[in-house]
């Protein structure tokens, strides 16, 4: 799906915005709001009124990665992470940090992926877990897992025709508190938000009938 990017051009860097990607996590406007400033007159970004160094922090706090940036003045660009992570959100969606390569999309490091098979926007979450009264906790259970000879790298995700998402690199999936659930090279993820395994796959998409774009395994 291609999204609409609008861009606020400061003198020092420059702000991104793909609203399709947006779940209103508000850490942008209630982390800056004198740069984050929905429903004023004008640009609701602007990046001026901050340095450039709280704009890029900010930027790289939204979770959903529809806000990104690219600095003007020789500091440095977003890098990816030294440990790559899905985190768990309570009743929500798994939130990724990572360099990560979804199957059709362009490169990105912070992404949201629906996990309640609701989204108008698969894989991507758009906030549909909140009508469809989604729930699922933010603490699974851990698993027994050792430690990864690598951490980092990249991160291939994939989301199965009618099925979950196949993840394919270093992962550690955290607990919404951040407590380690589990280290996998390879993880089998539910997205049609009936598993009783959550977050992982149990095979209930195919007893439920659920459908969503995706490749073959």
């Amino acid at each position: 799906m291609a999204d609409r990017i609008d861009e606020y051009r400061g003198e020092r860097i420059v702000v991104r915005f793909e609203g399709g990607r947006c779940i209103h996590s508000r850490n942008c406007v209630l982390g800056h709001p004198e740069v984050f400033v929905p429903n004023a007159p004008g640009p609701w970004i602007k990046p001026d009124n901050a340095s450039s160094e709280t704009v890029a922090a900010t930027a790289r706090s939204c979770p959903s990665g529809a806000i990104s940036y690219q600095r003007l003045d020789g500091g440095d660009n977003e890098a990816a992470p030294v440990v790559n992570v899905a985190r768990v959100w309570e009743h929500g969606p798994l939130a990724f940090h990572a360099d990560l390569a979804i199957e059709g999309q362009p490169r990105r490091s912070r992404a949201t992926l629906c996990r309640c098979g609701a989204s108008r926007h698969k894989p991507f979450c758009d906030g549909s877990h909140r009508e469809a009264g989604f729930l699922a906790t933010g603490e699974p259970a851990a698993r027994e897992a050792s430690a990864l000879d690598r951490r980092d790298g990249p991160l291939a995700v994939k989301p199965l025709l009618n099925g979950p998402l196949m993840v394919k690199g270093a992962l550690e999936i955290v607990s919404g508190t951040g407590r380690t659930v589990t280290r996998a090279t390879e993880s089998f993820l539910c997205r049609c938000g009936s598993s009783s395994n959550k977050p992982f796959c149990d095979g209930t998409h195919k007893k439920i009938g659920f459908t969503a774009e995706g490749g073959s395994r």
